[in-house]
């Protein structure tokens, strides 16, 4: 059974979305739920895809604004770190350990530099499957995401697709 904070989640985001209220408060809320319910040793990280195709980020209050310079325009790829991998594939892309991960061979240096072991990403996709970022969640310990994880953050990435897609509609 999914955890109740991503079903309250998901309806919040969408009951501030009715509100109109900004997408920078509603993808904020998003990634501070996910964290919430992964747990103290997570940090989430909303990444969106520019009008250029390239990944900016959209939320990510808990990583250091060094870090975010550092990932700041990256291209997708589907052999380089997780949400460039997984917005170049839209597919969940999952990396246990940055170590043993050749993705993160040129990048590793950033997130271990911080007290991260792994990561995962899951694409934030329209209905019609067309990828406008990623809802990207760094491990202090090397793990998997769980199954409740991968289905609730799904749920806060559909939600996140409304938002983004009514942002984008502005470009």
């Amino acid at each position: 059974m999914l955890s109740s904070i991503y079903k309250h989640a998901y309806n919040e985001a969408l009951q501030m979305f009715e509100e109109k209220r900004g997408s920078e408060e509603i993808l904020g809320f998003l990634v501070s739920a996910a964290e919430t319910a992964s747990g103290p040793d997570t940090v989430v990280s909303i990444l969106l895809l520019d009008e250029n195709g390239l990944l900016r980020n959209g939320s990510s209050p808990k990583l250091p604004a060094d870090y975010l310079d550092a990932i700041d325009g990256i291209k997708p790829h589907p052999n380089v770190g997780t949400c460039a991998a997984a917005a170049a594939t839209g597919k969940v892309v999952i990396t246990p350990s940055f170590y043993a991960d050749n993705k993160w061979a040129e990048l590793r240096h950033l997130p271990t530099a911080i007290g991260f072991v792994g990561a995962w990403s899951m694409p934030i996709k329209t209905k019609d499957d067309k990828v406008l970022g990623t809802f990207g969640t760094y491990f202090r310990n090397q793990r998997e995401p769980s199954t409740e994880e991968m289905r609730g953050v799904e749920l806060l990435a559909s939600a996140a697709a409304i938002v983004v897609a009514e942002k984008n509609k502005s470009y």
